[in-house]
């Protein structure tokens, strides 16, 4: 049986935010899903690493796993730490800048095409 959820162990615990490394200047991340309806992604952020800002195609969930972000939705700029979360909903500007270096897990979903 194929594999939904891959690049992790299953039936085992494991360290989320250890899965994906810092790498110094850049953005690292790992794939874990993609799939018509939705997509999770683990990223890592260099501290001042950033994401222009663009819209996604459904609904994104940033969970923060390491250190803090500035996440900019639809003009309006606010802080998100460890421990929380936020939506950026389907189709408004968004932009992310790492004020530390931080970790998150990005779960975006969408209308699956049929």
């Amino acid at each position: 049986m194929r594999k939904l959820i891959e690049n992790v162990e299953h039936g085992i615990p494991f360290d989320l935010a250890g899965t994906v490394a810092y790498a110094e200047g850049k953005i690292a991340s790992c794939t874990l899903a993609k799939q018509p309806g939705v997509n999770m992604t683990l990223m890592a952020f260099d501290a001042g690493e950033r994401v222009s800002t663009h819209a996604a195609p459904g609904d994104a969930m940033a969970y923060i796993l390491d250190g803090e972000a500035e996440i900019t939705i639809d003009g309006k700029a606010g802080i998100a730490k460890k421990g929380q979360a936020l939506i950026m909903p389907s189709g408004i500007p968004h932009a992310v800048k790492a004020v530390t270096a931080f970790k998150m897990l990005l779960i975006v979903v969408k209308e699956a095409q049929q």
